[in-house]
């Protein structure tokens, strides 16, 4: 990717551009991949790193949503079980198959989540990751070795799929400039153009020179995440906000307090959500919590009272309780949840995406969760092409091989996540291996 190529391309362009997303995050880059896709001319500006805020900032999980067929909503789990398999076939380099257990230490939750188990392994179909299976006590321990035994009897077992989040956004970005997208970060858009009171494009502002520049598009996608209601507010300042703010944090643990290669799921926490601990490069990730925020920030920071709520709910399921000196890091995310009336339960919210079109022809989109990003993308060109008038093509995403795209096995744990593109970097590695 050259990005002072496509800044002189945006600069020097004869013509509108067909799109111009802004963000750079998943639901941004998604969207550019499906637009370039089509065969359409998009443009996206990206404020700061690719995948800078929420999308470098997940639990590592491409999953379906075991919370949300707790609160029985059966469309939302089951188009995210689908994307969840489209996934693992686009993008094999980057996601896996990963097995949760659920500790049991009452008699009913066996059964009750087993069940539930079972109807989630039959809503991901064909596309599914393997059966879930109920476990033992013995068998919970040999997989879990540091699971805590008091009053334990036994586990529910099931599959989802873990990935590598910031790496999927890079190789999304690598992905659409390979089919003709112009990708820029550091590059923050400042307003909107009109034409007879339509936007007819954005105005930007280069963060590395400071130099503006305007690129004239038949549609604006607005896909700031947390920040949409900025670029709403650009474009109409009696927009009322759409967007609630919800922070979750995560510990990173040594791995001596989960090892093995299976992660634990928590259903159920006092705030609504459930709990993770995962296995992820050698560490252990936990969380997650769900903290409505009144402001937004590029650099959020956790809360004393959230480290503290999932270092107690380790300990709860943990043979060794994690201390302060055990955490190797933290780092916290905020959401974008759409508003629905009573907004200070962020964790009843749902996370459907949204897609909102204004008088001034501005489409917003924001809600969603990664695993559901290429269905967001898909869902907001369709919009898109109706509303800029361009020519209506098929969404060709669903089968779309991802840049790194690779099915033969990297004996390098750390060039695994490159998939493909290993055997060019692998030469790099330096001279005690034989390279000059």
């Amino acid at each position: 990717m050259k990005r002072a190529t496509y800044l002189n391309d945006i600069r020097t362009a004869g013509q509108p551009f067909d799109f111009c997303i802004v963000g750079g995050g998943a639901t941004g880059l998604g969207a550019a991949v499906d637009a370039a896709s089509r065969g359409h001319s998009v443009v996206l500006l990206g404020q700061a790193d690719f995948a800078k805020g929420t999308s470098s900032r997940s639990t590592k999980l491409v999953h379906g949503g075991v919370r949300y067929l707790q609160q029985g909503n059966v469309s939302l789990v089951l188009e995210a079980l689908r994307e969840r398999g489209r996934l693992t076939r686009n993008a094999p380099h980057l996601v896996h198959d990963l097995s949760f257990i659920i500790p049991n230490y009452s008699w009913w939750e066996g059964p009750f989540y087993g069940i539930g188990m079972k109807v989630y392994d039959q809503l991901a179909g064909k596309l599914g990751l393997g059966p879930s299976k109920w476990l033992s006590k013995e068998e919970t321990v040999k997989r879990i070795p540091t699971v805590e035994t008091e009053s334990l009897i036994g586990g529910v077992m099931y599959h989802d799929g873990q990935f590598d989040d910031s790496r999927l956004a890079v190789n999304l970005a690598q992905t659409a400039t390979g089919l003709g997208a112009k990708i820029v970060n550091y590059a923050k858009c400042t307003g909107l153009l009109k034409t007879d009171g339509l936007v007819s494009g954005v105005e930007a502002v280069d963060l590395e020179s400071n130099e503006t520049f305007q690129i004239h598009a038949r549609c604006v996608i607005n896909a700031t995440g947390i920040f949409v209601d900025d670029l709403r507010s650009k474009d109409d300042t009696s927009s009322k906000p759409m967007v609630t703010v919800s922070q979750g944090i995560h510990l990173v643990l040594p791995k001596e307090f989960l090892p093995g290669n299976s992660a634990i799921m928590i259903p159920k926490t006092a705030d609504g959500r459930v709990l993770f601990a995962v296995p992820w490069h050698d560490c252990v990730v936990v969380g997650t919590t769900d903290t409505p925020l009144p402001e937004k920030s590029l650099e959020p920071r956790a809360l004393a009272s959230e480290v503290q709520f999932v270092m107690e709910h380790a300990a709860k399921y943990l043979t060794k309780d994690p201390k302060p000196q055990d955490v190797l890091s933290i780092f916290a995310g905020l959401r974008p949840l759409v508003k629905s009336g009573d907004d200070t339960d962020t964790a009843a919210i749902s996370r459907d995406h949204t897609i909102v079109v204004s008088n001034s022809g501005l489409i917003t989109v924001t809600g969603g969760k990664w695993t559901t990003y290429r269905k967001m993308a898909e869902d907001v060109i369709d919009q898109a092409e109706m509303v800029s008038g361009v020519d209506q093509r098929r969404c060709e995403t669903e089968t779309l091989q991802i840049r790194g795209w690779s099915r033969t096995g990297i004996p390098e744990p750390n060039l695994r996540p490159y998939g493909a593109d290993a055997a060019g970097i692998r030469p790099l590695d330096g001279p005690e291996k034989g390279h000059p």
